[in-house]
Order: C-alpha cells, then structure tokens, then sequence
C-alpha cells in the first residue's frame, strides 16, 4: 500500500489537532501507524507526532495529504519544492498548490522561507527576489514562477485562544448557550488588545444590522474609533443611509416598528439620490446623509468596501459591482487586521473569511447557527460563533467600548 510520513506538532492535545487529524485519516478509510510521540510536560511546551498514512492507492493518498495538510500534519520531507512557470496569465499550472489561511513555509535551495500573506484557495507564487506570496488565479501572470505538488511546503497547525476565555467552558466553538456578557466583554477586551497593539479592527456588516435597529451601535463605534475598516454590500449601506435619511428600513419606521404607506420603495430613492449626488461621500458633504454608519466612516476616513451582487437594487455608486475588482478590493485593505466582527452577514462573512490569515481573531455573530458555523466548516478554523441577535450584541458591545469610565 502507498504510504507517506506525515508530523504534526504544535499544541496537538489540548487543541484536539491531533485527534481532528486521526478522524480525517479514518474518514478517508485510510490507515495509521503511530511512528513517534512526544507529549509537552506542561500546557505551553508543543508536542509531536509522527504517523505512518497508508492509502489503497497513490491518487487517495495524495487527496489525504492534501485534506490533512489543512489541519497542519506536514509531510515528512527534505524535498525543495517543484516550481513550474505560468504560460498564460490568469491560468496556473497543472497540480499546482491550494493554500490554506494558515501560517505556511516553501522550502527552496534546502532552506524554509515564510510565505507573506497567508489566504486560502489561493496559489504560491515564487517572486524574483524570493519572496512568496500567495495570488488568486486571476493575478498570476505569464512567466510567474508557481509551486507544484505538495513537496517543499508546510503549514503550522491551528491553535485555538489558550487561557482564561469565555469559549473554555464548552467544547463547542459555536453555541446559543453561553453568557452572552461575558462573551461580549471578552470580545471588547480583545478589541482593546487589538488597538493597544497598533492592529486594525475589521467590522463585516449584513442589511439585518440595520433592520435591528443596530446601526446607530455601530456608528459610535466607528466614530469612537473602534472600526478601522468596513466590509458591507449595497444593501448594508443603503438601508444605513434609509434610516438615516428617511427614519426606515425596507420601508419599516425604526422608532416605531410599523410598516409606512409606500415604504417598499424609500431604499429605491435613497438609492436615486445618492447616485444624483455622484458618491456617499458627496452624499455626505452635501447635507443629505447626516448620520449613520457610513456617514461615520466619511467623516472619519474609514475606508470601506461595498461589494455588490445580481440582486442590488441601484446600486449606490460606490459599490464594485464586478466581484473580483471588488475581493481585490477588500485584499487591499486586509494588511494589519487583527480582529474581524462578522455581523449578521453570511456571504460578505465568507468572502472575507477566504482572505484572511488564520492568526486574524474572527468573531462572527448571527441568531442563525447554520451562519457561524459556515467559516469553520470552509477552512476559517479562526472563527468563533456567537449565536445572538446581532441588535442586542452591538448594542452590548458599544456600551463596553464607548461608555464613559
């Protein structure tokens, strides 16, 4: 039977890497022989294990190293990695190497070098002076120097927040059954963290943050300075600036929770007016928009990127309303992010979970479970799910961040 040596190490127990990786290779209907363990004496030495993988055939074994690369079980190799250039551009070549988010190494000329932006489904592209970054398809050009094949790379495993935190006292990374102050008042202390040390916060919004009555939280928080970058699509921003311009979301009054006559159609103006004015930021300037969220990231220059879909209405001006321009968009401003809130948003949640890197602290909240559990279940293993209602979290969270004292 084809076999293949594979080492993971790392905190491998108390994280449950090495138990996720042994149900990967059982899953597979594949077969293990322990090879090597050493177990860290205390909770902050690593440990390591060495298996022996065994598979019916090369082509199965191949697809579980691949599946088991992702959980950070390497390959055990003293291989350079296979390099083959790109002959068109925007097409790779045959084999090449699909990345995770996590933290991961090429090895050429027998030594280990860091890839630099670390972001799954992506590929490694070996540049002139021997950086490696990796690139979606659509940015390889012709002549680019691509890893092949799974020789040469490895990725370190995955560790989850060790500590005191309010996610140690259940097992599962994503549950309606936990204090939900105290997660709040964890996730404000990481935000703290966050900016004490000079890294970015990244806020994911949904249309439900309005229609919540959420958006004014959010706004204070922008204005506070505790939102350095917005992710959003055209409804999150026209629905922000609905309420603000007419008191309504999709047509409902805010402060009073009732329908208005005529109210279906108040975002379709707010659409028309601000693509009268050229821009939200001219919007802004104009005096029609005069509070929300995106008035709060106008006036304070937090950059925003509105990506659009084939049900927009309009869209607003400002909106990418080609999906790649606009991921590209968004890659632009990842640099720096240290922590992501996911808020109520299912798509834009995992279009930015494909960006970022492992080590970004995401917390994606929403009253739907199947929602937070969607960036773990698509390779985002940062990603901890608070099921909640997203009104009531922001509110909680503003109160934490912005209240006097």
């Amino acid at each position: 039977m084809p076999s293949e040596l594979v080492e993971v190490e790392g905190h491998i127990i108390d994280s449950l890497i090495l138990a996720k990786v042994l149900d990967v290779i059982v899953e597979a209907g594949a077969d293990y022989r322990m090879v090597d363990v050493e177990i860290g004496k205390t909770n902050v030495d690593p440990s390591r294990a060495r298996l022996e993988v065994s598979c019916d055939d090369e082509e199965t074994l191949t697809n579980l190293l691949e599946q088991l690369s992702i959980h950070g079980a390497n390959r055990v190799t003293t291989a350079d990695a296979r390099l083959e250039t790109c002959t068109i551009d925007g097409v790779l070549p045959a084999g090449f190497y699909s990345t995770t988010n996590l933290p991961t190494q090429v090895r050429l000329g027998g030594h280990w070098t860091d890839v630099e932006n670390p972001e799954m489904d992506c590929a490694l592209v070996v540049l002139a002076d021997g950086r490696i970054r990796t690139e979606p398809m659509h940015r390889v050009h012709l002549g680019d120097q691509v890893v092949v094949g799974l020789d040469g790379v490895r990725v370190t495993a995955p560790e989850r927040p060790r500590g005191a935190n309010p996610f140690e006292f259940m097992n599962s990374e994503v549950s309606s059954e936990k204090p939900k102050e105290l997660v709040v008042a964890q996730v404000a202390e990481r935000m703290r963290r966050a900016r004490a040390d000079g890294r970015r916060i990244l806020a994911v919004c949904g249309p439900a943050v309005i229609h919540t009555g959420a958006g004014p939280a959010i706004a204070r928080l922008v204005a506070a300075g505790w939102v350095d970058v917005l992710f959003a699509g055209n409804g999150f921003a026209t629905h922000d600036i609905e309420s603000n311009v007419m008191g309504t979301s999709l047509g409902v009054l805010l402060r009073e929770g009732r329908p208005t006559e005529h109210g279906h159609a108040n975002h379709l103006r707010v659409i028309n007016e601000v693509r009268r004015h050229g821009s939200i930021a001219s919007a802004v300037r104009d005096g029609l928009v005069t509070g929300g969220v995106m008035y709060e990231c106008v006036t304070h220059g937090v950059p925003f990127v509105l990506g659009g879909s084939v049900r927009d209405d309009g869209p607003l001006p400002d909106v990418h309303t080609n999906v790649v321009e606009a991921a590209d968009a968004m890659r632009a401003q990842l640099p720096g992010v240290g922590v992501a809130l996911m808020l109520a948003t299912t798509l834009h949640a995992i279009a930015t979970g494909n960006l970022l890197p492992a080590g970004v602290e995401t917390f994606c909240v929403d009253i739907n479970q199947a929602v937070v559990t969607k960036l773990a279940d698509r390779g985002s293993h940062q990603a901890l799910g608070i099921v909640t209602d997203v009104g009531l979290f922001a509110r909680d969270l503003c109160d934490q961040l912005c209240s006097p004292g």
